[in-house]
């Protein structure tokens, strides 16, 4: 029985260089401390905070689907409004894993509440980005299925023992970040009566390139990490 070959061993910890959690540095401000502390002071669970995440960005791509509106004033909120729900799907991601982890709030279904939920968000800020460019919807579709993609590369480094690595020139911040400054220029825009359908194509553009290069960065240091011997 000694003589039986050993089974290959999976690949280890020490091989996962990557942080557990994305790096956000709003995390590390006192705000965002005392507003933690506020959300747990009232029993909300970290699970429901993960939840609220696709539900506003539900909203905000139903706002943008919205848009196109006889009223300047009325598409001018519309817009701003799906800025703004991109922003408070971002406090979501933010403070689920603030309260779980610095109050002592974590499930063992934690991650299943804080990477299912995300993909749908990911899904309904493109989808609605893409209701903005007529004739070329197809950008926005695109952009959501690649979003997705993306963090699939990155939970499946983890899954293959080789780390999370939250790197390259689209994670889930900039694609927020890219959506969210396009909807603010495209306020302005219209309020100035000037067409805003180059500017949300643009931004989709960008968002699709830069996915498609972050899906290759992560997916050359899964290769690096789990290849090294």
């Amino acid at each position: 029985m000694n003589d039986l070959p050993l089974p290959p061993a999976a690949p280890s910890a020490t091989l996962a260089a990557g942080p557990v959690r994305r790096p956000i540095s709003f995390r590390g401000t006192r705000l965002a401390a005392a507003m933690a502390k506020k959300l747990a002071s009232t029993g909300i669970a970290p699970n429901t905070i993960s939840f609220c995440g696709p539900v506003f960005s539900l909203i905000g791509g139903i706002a943008l689907w919205c848009v196109p509106s006889k009223s300047v004033a009325l598409s001018a909120m519309l817009l701003l409004a799906g800025a703004l729900m991109i922003m408070m799907r971002g406090l979501c991601n933010v403070f689920d894993g603030m309260v779980a982890i610095e109050h002592g709030r974590r499930t063992k279904s934690g991650e299943l509440y804080n990477e299912l939920p995300d993909r749908f968000s990911d899904f309904f800020t493109m989808a609605g980005a893409g209701f903005l460019v007529p004739h070329y919807g197809w950008l926005g579709w695109t952009a959501a299925a690649l979003a997705i993609i993306t963090a699939y590369v990155r939970a499946l480094s983890g899954a293959m023992g080789a780390g999370q690595h939250f790197i390259g020139p689209m994670q889930k911040t900039h694609r927020m970040a890219v959506i969210a400054a396009a909807l603010v220029v495209s306020a302005i825009l219209t309020i100035l009566h000037q067409p805003i359908h180059w500017v949300m194509a643009a931004a989709l553009v960008i968002v699709i390139v830069g996915c498609l290069a972050t899906i290759v960065i992560r997916a050359r240091k899964i290769i690096a990490v789990v290849e090294t011997p």
